[in-house]
């Protein structure tokens, strides 16, 4: 047991400040690390807008080491290409690897084991990428109503066009300022891939983990047997319109669903603060040493707070399956 927890006969005051001390340490860390990661992906996106950035040298390290694990370094470009970043993957295992680290030195003086210092390591080395995730799932989200619209859009300028230019029906679109946001934004970076050096694969590739549904997927696939092979896509974009027509009040309901699991991944985390709340309130004494002083209360508070991490996991993993 560490001795600046403090033994029973200490004062109340005593007690009062080191609560504070723990739960400030605890929203430090989590403010600090989303702070950090939305600055970054701002600043990063302004800069790149401008000119060209050269990373720095241990960041250009990690990016080359990364590129050995290619299905991994596909997964983390595509997933920041998608939110919009411009942030190297230097840079978000940088802040990977100092969140674990501060989670294992949080970790052992907190806790003083092995599976506290697992379990903070994890938690606060996983943040990073669990905020991309979750910034990347409210894109989707939004994305998915307004999704088919804006097929209908393209699908109206590509029949105007006479069908013989996706590229062209494409920029029409958009000039037009007729697409509602996000979806604009989502063809415009489709857009400006398939007009630069990007191939056709790793444009529509972008295209699906940003919209992240089947219906994604099959526009997709349209869309690359009429950019590779040439073909008329018309009335395969009828037919996906017409099914996506139809789908639409299974959709709305599928898209309430998604709702309610990432209300349920919220309330264990609600729970678990009012019941902490309502144990310090009835008798502070008493819930200090059984959840701060005493090993074992703070082993049950440390499970209590994976299980509801290893929850809130599970409600994104859902919700990506039921996109």
């Amino acid at each position: 047991m560490l001795t600046w927890f403090g033994a029973p006969q200490e004062p109340v005051f005593f007690m009062i400040v080191q609560v504070g001390f723990i739960t400030v340490l605890f929203l430090l860390l989590y403010l600090s690390a989303r702070t950090l990661l939305q600055t970054m992906i701002r600043r990063s996106t302004a800069r790149y807008r401008l000119a060209y950035v050269h990373e720095s040298t241990w960041s250009n390290k990690l990016t080359r080491y990364m590129t050995r694990y290619n299905g991994l370094h596909r997964h983390l470009t595509d997933m920041l290409e998608s939110i919009g970043s411009r942030m190297s993957i230097g840079w978000f295992l940088y802040m990977t690897v100092l969140l674990a680290v501060g989670g294992v030195v949080t970790g052992a003086l907190l806790f003083h084991s092995i599976k506290g210092i697992v379990s903070f390591c994890i938690l606060l080395g996983a943040m990073p990428y669990v905020i991309l995730r979750m910034k990347l799932l409210t894109l989707q989200m939004r994305a998915r109503l307004e999704f088919l619209p804006a097929v209908e859009l393209f699908y109206q300028y590509y029949l105007v066009s006479g069908g013989r230019n996706i590229r062209t029906a494409l920029r029409i679109s958009l000039e037009e300022s007729r697409m509602l946001y996000p979806m604009k934004a989502v063809f415009e970076q489709l857009h400006h891939n398939l007009t630069t050096s990007r191939s056709v694969d790793d444009s529509l590739r972008i295209l699906t983990v940003t919209l992240g549904h089947a219906w994604a997927v099959y526009f997709a696939n349209i869309m690359r047997v009429g950019l590779t092979e040439g073909n008329e896509i018309g009335d395969s974009l009828k037919e996906l319109i017409d099914d996506m027509r139809r789908a639409q009040r299974a959709d709305q309901a599928e898209r309430n669903r998604l709702l309610e699991i990432r209300l349920a991944s919220f309330t264990s985390i609600l729970f678990l603060i009012l019941f902490l709340g309502i144990n310090f309130k009835l008798n502070f004494t008493n819930a200090w040493h059984y959840y701060v002083e005493d090993a074992a209360g703070r082993n049950m508070v440390l499970d209590g707070g994976m299980l509801i991490f290893g929850s809130f996991l599970m409600g994104i993993y859902l919700s990506i399956r039921r996109m």
